[in-house]
């Protein structure tokens, strides 16, 4: 087929190319998926707890992403005010991963061990008690709320499906680790192991 009948034959020109997309697309997505098979935990990063993982799972249903990254890009900036970059390693357990670039509200990818768990607390039942021109919505109902023991179980048993180590010790002792927990314990546990294994400096 000559070039010129190419150009101005509508039909065989979307097939070739749709057909010369999909090798693009096919290059730039498979070596990815390698890649993703290859990545390995940093030292230190295991499966979330759970209690911090019911807090995971409360912090996507209320939207924290959306004000919120995790995701300390390498840029200098960044590095200076935040910590060391992200490293695909801290989030091999993450499902759907919280990197994104969204910060109305400060990156929270360093934030664990910063502030206290009595800070927490306070912070997200008033935000404004502790950071005076916030404005990040408080969270007081979560002080109130149980943790739903048996959702847990279930995400244990999902994530053990898909790959994650947790073994039947750890799905049998959730009950006991989530007794008596509000998901304010829940969301703050999550909280204070986010960037516990990055690397320093």
């Amino acid at each position: 087929m000559s070039h010129e009948k190419l150009e101005t034959n509508i039909g065989w020109m979307a097939i070739l190319i749709a057909v010369v997309i999909s090798f693009g697309g096919l290059a730039e997505i498979v070596p990815l998926m390698y890649q993703a098979e290859a990545i390995q935990p940093l030292p230190g990063v295991k499966p979330y707890e759970p209690l911090a993982l019911a807090g995971r799972d409360i912090y996507v249903r209320e939207g924290c992403y959306n004000c919120h990254s995790q995701m300390v890009r390498t840029l200098r900036f960044e590095t200076e005010r935040y910590g060391h970059y992200s490293m695909a390693g801290e989030s091999v357990y993450d499902r759907p991963f919280q990197w994104g670039s969204k910060r109305t509200g400060p990156d929270l990818a360093r934030i664990g061990g910063r502030y206290s768990d009595d800070w927490h607390r306070v912070h997200l039942g008033n935000p404004r008690d502790v950071v005076p021109l916030s404005n990040m919505p408080g969270y007081p109902f979560l002080a109130k709320t149980p943790v739903d023991v048996d959702s847990v179980i279930s995400d244990m048993h999902a994530l053990k499906t898909i790959g994650d180590p947790y073994s039947t010790a750890d799905i049998a002792g959730a009950p006991a680790a989530l007794a008596n927990k509000t998901e304010l314990d829940a969301l703050i546990a999550y909280l204070q192991g986010l960037g516990k294994h990055a690397p320093r400096g």
